[in-house]
C-alpha cells in the first residue's frame, strides 16, 4: 500500500525513527494482585534503556468505557528499535510472564507517537 506523499518503505523508516507508545490492557483473573504487577513493573521495566516514560495502574476514567479491563501499562519508547530490543529483554519477560499468567484478557497495542 502506498501512502500519500511517500512510499510504504519510507513510512516504515519514519516509524522506526519516531517514538513508539506501547499500550497493554489487562483484565485480571479472580484473585490476581494488581499491586504485584505494579511492583514488578517498577522493579524490572523502569530502568530499561530506551524507556522514555512509563505509567501503570487502574483506570481513573469517569466514562466507564473500560470494557472490563482493570489495569493498563503505557510505555513510551525512544524508537521502534528500542521497543524491538525490549520485547526479548529478560526483564520484560518477567513482567510479561506475570501478566499472561494472571490475565483473563490482555491486549497489546503499539502506535507511533505524534511527537
Amino acid at each position: 500500500m502506498r501512502r500519500p506523499g511517500g512510499s510504504q518503505a519510507g513510512g516504515a523508516r519514519m516509524a522506526r525513527m519516531s517514538a513508539i507508545v506501547h499500550v497493554v490492557l489487562v483484565e485480571w483473573q479472580d484473585g490476581a494482585d494488581p499491586a504485584e504487577a505494579d511492583a514488578l513493573v517498577d522493579r524490572h521495566l523502569v530502568p530499561l534503556p530506551g524507556v522514555l516514560t512509563l505509567d501503570r495502574g487502574p483506570s481513573v476514567s469517569t466514562e466507564g468505557l473500560e470494557s472490563g479491563f482493570d489495569w493498563a501499562l503505557v510505555i513510551r519508547f525512544a524508537s521502534a528499535d528500542a521497543l524491538a530490543a525490549y520485547l526479548p529483554h529478560p526483564e520484560h519477560v518477567v513482567v510479561g510472564s506475570f501478566l499472561q499468567a494472571h490475565a483473563a484478557r490482555l491486549v497489546v497495542f503499539d502506535v507511533a507517537a505524534a511527537r
